[in-house]
């Protein structure tokens, strides 16, 4: 008798892979606060996990190649519109008459949403996120696997600036002026991705070396 093995995924891919589901779902709402950063700039509180979702699938990118992120962005589309469909279930069923009624309202506002707000998520999620990858994929078919921090750095800029492009544009387009929206979050963006993508790709990379056995 013979018998298949199931191939075995790296470790690094593997708990890369769980990590980068949680960030496509808490990154919808951590976007509910705006926070102030230095220099007066104020961006949504969900380009924090949005940034670590354009880390990780670098550094899967770096690891394990551009064909394996750009699975792993395809199925980051599974738990980000599952996360939708649970909180329109969710807010759809009555709320207990012993909730509290701030909680309740508080809840309401902030995991409520337009279809319009949630196809704009999607969409921005997939082109961002795939051009990330790809950016960061064509870089490395050019510098090889030299200036990993400027490799992903700039595909983290050029997505943040599409993906903040889309999502306000299809959310808000008609609704209120967004210019002036769109230039202040592309400027914290790009500061953002300038600071804090560098120094964490070779974390992210490192780990996974190690985790792989390869460090």
């Amino acid at each position: 008798m013979t018998t298949s093995e199931t191939p075995a995924i790296p470790r690094s891919l593997f708990l890369y892979a769980i990590f980068y589901g949680g960030m496509v779902c808490i990154a919808g709402v951590l976007g509910n606060k705006q926070v102030a950063l230095p220099g007066g700039l104020a961006v949504e509180a969900g380009i924090f996990a949005f940034l670590l979702l354009v880390i990780t699938s670098s550094a899967v990118a770096e690891l394990h190649g551009g064909a394996t992120a750009n699975r792993l962005v395809r199925f980051g589309f599974v738990p980000l519109i599952a996360s939708i469909l649970l909180s329109i279930l969710v807010l759809a069923i009555p709320p207990s008459p012993q909730m509290d009624p701030a909680r309740r309202d508080a809840f309401a506002l902030m995991m409520g949403g337009t279809p319009r707000i949630w196809f704009a998520g999607i969409v921005a999620y997939g082109v961002s996120q795939t051009l990330n990858v790809t950016i960061f994929s064509w870089l490395k078919g050019r510098e090889g696997s030299h200036l990993l921090w400027l490799r992903a750095g700039a595909a983290s800029i050029l997505s943040q600036i599409v993906d903040t492009f889309l999502f306000v544009s299809i959310a808000f387009w008609g609704v209120f002026p967004i210019a002036e929206l769109l230039i202040g979050q592309m400027i914290a963006k790009v500061v953002l991705s300038a600071i804090v993508v560098p120094p964490l790709i070779y974390l992210f990379v490192g780990l996974g070396r190690r985790l792989d056995g390869r460090a």
